[in-house]
């Protein structure tokens, strides 16, 4: 009876850290790890005249511009148009991987599709990121803002002519693509994008020519504006981090929770001279960037646009002063603008930093030579399931002489075990002498009870990161393994990996020593069960990771403690 309430007292006191855990994670403006609550329901309504659905609602996506003074100026103010302004329209650039669609309000772009990544959700689509429409608002703009009140220059909510090619044809490495702007207070605009063939990066040159009769100082503004919603077909069993994130040389990548930003408590390098910002999902991300050397100020903030979208919007800017500019003198900024998969090698070759976006969390350091490892075994197997396989061979040959001092330990207390077992039956009225009488078996048989623990202790830093390696790389999207394993980022459809994975788990905790404690001999049977039932519901990647490192662990230990003379045997559970 003792035993039955014990038992009970733990499954209660288990649950309630869970939920604790929980309640702990909403508190502290994160996702809940076990029990996410529902994402809130979109506003459905009828998309709005124009160019495309919610271009007239984004077109009030900054209605202020931070300036680095605190001045606030209002960046939507009417700004000076010519007679016969050039008629509002949605031109779409077509490359090799991206169908980009700009608004010529501003020549902001506005929606970006993969045309190599499909939507998982809707496997018939291609993936798209940044989007402009009745569920979501996800958009890149840039613009001209003064230093003082009153002062008005091109922003992205200028009517803007465009000129140039609309899709790259065969045979061309890049397309170039211009949005100029009519004279607003005394200045010109002129965005000009350069594509290149491959690639998700994209050269931004802002030209401003002043037109006017006095010296003008204009800022140009780069700004991310996207609302607060989780990304689609987001799991409900694991979170990545979708928010904002801003690097510098001097502090780093700073990632800041939406929530954080809403409260006002963000905290992050607000000035720089290098570095970037982005908006990340799992996945994918885009970023703003520009060269090393220009001085810039960050801000992140909440601002409400009046869009349909729920949690909207939540804006990263990053403003950079320009020179003083003489009337009939024009000068340039250079930008650099990223919107795609987060391929890490890709990612390096860009900007300082910009990997980092693949956020393996505070396992980094090791994370980082696991996939470098992963992707050279990819080169050779051409599998990203078998080179899974091969990574967890080679580790489980890394630490074989840690797993073999482990399980030699163990099959040292299995050896024991029955004498432990007849002590503790003798000795039950007596706690204390128990004690001391197995203290004395342990040093008499020259056996250390946490000899089994601490060699896979050290190990397990290495197959956490290799988790967080396996779950945030992209190419793991879509791509098959065998048979009826064809996308190694998605549950097993038929939940065979995770049976064969609860059923590994179960061989390996029968093959360890049954605890002289009923109540942890108990613990060791819940624990692994709970554990695998998660992974009914974790990416098939993860769970043929698993698999593998069971499989590889129960060979080892079956063949240490045969050499051992303790001969395999299955401790079951007595509940």
């Amino acid at each position: 009876m003792n035993d039955i309430r014990r038992t009970v007292l733990w499954v209660v006191f288990g649950f309630s850290m869970v939920l604790l855990w929980d309640q702990w994670q909403i508190y502290s403006g994160h996702q809940p790890t076990f029990f996410p609550g529902a994402t809130k329901p979109v506003a459905a309504v009828a998309p709005a005249a124009g160019a495309s659905a919610g271009l007239a609602a984004a077109g009030s996506a900054v209605p202020t511009a931070i300036i680095p003074t605190g001045q606030v100026v209002p960046a939507t103010a009417a700004p000076v148009q010519p007679t016969t302004a050039p008629a509002r329209e949605l031109v779409v650039v077509r490359t090799d991987v991206l169908k980009l669609s700009f608004d010529s309000e501003g020549g902001s772009l506005v929606r970006t599709e993969f045309v190599k990544h499909i939507d998982m959700a809707d496997k018939s689509k291609n993936f798209v990121l940044l989007e402009e429409s009745r569920d979501r608002i996800y958009v890149a703009q840039s613009g001209l803002i003064g230093a003082g009140a009153g002062v008005s220059f091109p922003t992205h909510k200028t009517a803007m002519a465009v000129s140039g090619a609309r899709e790259l044809k065969d045979g061309e490495n890049e397309l170039v693509i211009n949005f100029t702007s009519p004279e607003v207070g005394g200045v010109t605009l002129v965005k000009t994008y350069t594509v290149r063939r491959g690639a998700y990066d994209m050269a931004v040159r802002h030209t401003v020519s002043n037109t006017g009769s006095t010296t003008v100082s204009p800022q140009l503004y780069l700004q991310l504006v996207r609302d607060g919603n989780k990304p689609a077909g987001e799991s409900s069993f694991y979170s990545t981090f979708t928010g904002p994130a801003v690097y510098t040389a001097a502090k780093k990548y700073q990632k800041v929770e939406f929530s954080d930003i809403k409260k006002k408590k963000a905290d992050f390098e607000k000035q720089s001279t290098d570095g970037y910002i982005a908006m990340v999902q799992h996945y994918f991300a885009s970023a703003w960037m520009l060269a090393d050397g220009i001085k810039r100020d960050v801000s992140l903030d909440a601002v409400d646009i009046g869009a349909p979208v729920t949690d909207c919007c939540y804006r990263a800017t990053m403003i950079a002063p320009l020179e003083a500019i003489e009337p009939g003198a024009t000068k340039t900024m250079d930008a650099k603008f990223f919107a795609g998969p987060q391929e890490e090698k890709v990612l390096e070759s860009l900007a300082p930093g910009l990997e980092l976006v693949k956020d393996y969390g505070w396992l980094t350091i090791l994370a980082k030579p696991l996939y470098w490892l992963l992707d050279e075994l990819y080169r050779l197997i051409l599998n990203w399931g078998w080179s899974i396989v091969a990574l967890v061979v080679l580790l489980k040959i890394a630490f074989y002489w840690l797993n073999a001092k482990a399980y030699a330990s163990m099959a040292k207390m299995k050896a024991i075990n029955p004498k432990v077992m007849e002590m503790r039956e003798r000795l039950k009225d007596s706690p204390q002498q128990m004690q001391q009488e197995m203290m004395k078996i342990y040093r008499e048989e020259k056996v250390n009870p946490m000899g089994g623990c601490f060699p896979i202790m050290v190990q397990i830093p290495v197959f956490i990161a290799l988790y967080w390696v396996l779950l945030s790389s992209v190419e793991m999207r879509n791509a098959p393994w065998v048979l009826w394993i064809h996308d190694l980022s998605s549950p097993d459809p038929y939940y065979i990996l995770p049976v064969v994975m609860t059923l590994t788990t179960m061989l390996q905790t029968a093959l360890n020593p049954t605890p002289p404690d009923p109540m942890q001999a108990k613990m060791m049977w819940f624990m692994p069960l709970i554990f695998s039932v998660m992974f009914f519901f974790f990416p098939a990647g993860l769970v043929l990771y698993w698999i593998t490192n069971n499989i590889l662990s129960i060979a080892q230990q079956w063949i240490i403690n045969t050499r051992m003379g303790v001969p395999p045997q299955f401790n079951l559970p007595k509940f």
